[in-house]
C-alpha cells in the first residue's frame, strides 16, 4: 500500500473543510459534543471509551500527551487512574478545550492545554512516556501526525490510537454509512446544531470511506517505524483500538 498516494488523495479531497470549516464545526458541538456521542452510538459511548482506556497502560509519575483532546475525557479518565501523571493536551479548538479545561478544574485536575496544529507538534525530541489519540484521525494527515508522535515520544514509549474505521466488510460498511447518515441528522436536531456542522453531514462519511480499515492502520503505523503494534475492534470494525511501541534503540 502507498501510504503517501492515500493520504494526498485524502487531503486533496478533504482539505477545504479541514481549513475552513472544521474550526466552525467544533466550536459549534463543544457545549455538546460528549453528549451527542452518548446519543449517537445509542448509549455505547462509555463502553467504547472504557474499552479504549483498558488498553492503556500508566505508571507513576509518567508524562503524557493527548492528542487532539478536544474536552480532555481522555486525559482525565488518565488522571483519575494515575493521579500524578503531568498530562498535556493539544487540540486546534479552544472551545473545546475551554470545556476540557472547565471538566478538569472541576475535578481539581491540571492538564496543560495548547492549541495549536498537531501535524507539528510543538514539543522536544523522546519527551513523553505516553501519547493518546481518539476520534479524531479521520480529520488529520495521520500519517504525518504518527510520525510526529514517533518522534516526541521517549524510546520505549506507547502510543494508544482510538477511532472509527473503515469496516474491512463491505456490506457492514454500507449498513455502518446509512446508520450515521440518520444519527448525523437526529443529534443535529436534538442538539440544535449550527450551520457549520449540518452541512458537515456528508464530509463526516466522507472521512470514513476515504480512511483505513484495522488492518490498513496497523501497517500504517508500522511504516512510520513503530514497533509492536497490536489492534483491537468493536462491531465488526467499525471501531478500532491500537497500541504501538517506539523502538528502545
Amino acid at each position: 500500500m502507498q501510504f503517501a498516494d492515500r493520504e494526498d488523495t485524502r487531503e486533496k479531497l478533504l482539505k477545504q473543510v479541514w481549513t475552513e470549516e472544521l474550526n466552525d464545526v467544533f466550536a459549534d458541538v463543544a457545549r455538546y459534543y460528549d453528549r451527542a456521542n452518548h446519543v449517537a452510538s445509542l448509549g455505547m459511548w462509555n463502553w467504547f471509551r472504557n474499552s479504549f482506556l483498558a488498553t492503556i497502560e500508566l505508571q507513576s509519575g509518567q508524562k503524557a500527551l493527548d492528542v487532539c483532546a478536544g474536552t480532555n475525557a481522555v486525559g482525565l479518565a488518565m488522571l483519575r487512574k494515575q493521579p500524578d501523571l503531568q498530562v498535556y493536551a493539544m487540540d486546534r479548538s479552544t472551545a473545546m478545550q475551554e470545556v476540557g479545561r472547565r471538566l478538569a478544574a472541576r475535578e481539581g485536575f491540571r492538564i496543560e492545554s495548547v492549541i495549536g496544529d498537531v501535524h507539528k507538534l510543538p514539543f522536544p525530541d523522546n519527551h513523553f512516556d505516553v501519547v493518546t489519540l481518539q476520534w479524531a484521525s479521520r480529520h488529520l494527515r495521520i500519517m504525518d501526525v504518527a510520525r510526529e508522535i514517533h518522534r516526541v515520544l521517549k524510546p520505549g514509549g506507547h502510543f494508544y490510537h482510538c477511532d472509527m474505521l473503515r469496516p474491512g466488510n463491505r456490506t457492514i460498511e454500507r449498513m455502518y454509512y446509512a446508520y450515521l447518515r440518520v444519527s448525523l441528522s437526529v443529534t443535529a436536531v436534538l442538539f440544535r446544531s449550527g450551520i457549520a456542522a449540518r452541512n458537515c453531514k456528508k464530509y463526516f462519511i466522507d472521512t470514513l470511506s476515504l480512511f483505513y480499515s484495522v488492518e490498513e492502520f496497523t501497517q500504517l503505523l508500522q511504516h512510520v517505524r513503530f514497533d509492536d503494534v497490536s489492534s483491537k475492534s468493536l462491531l465488526f470494525g467499525m471501531i478500532g483500538f491500537h497500541r504501538a511501541r517506539k523502538p528502545r534503540a
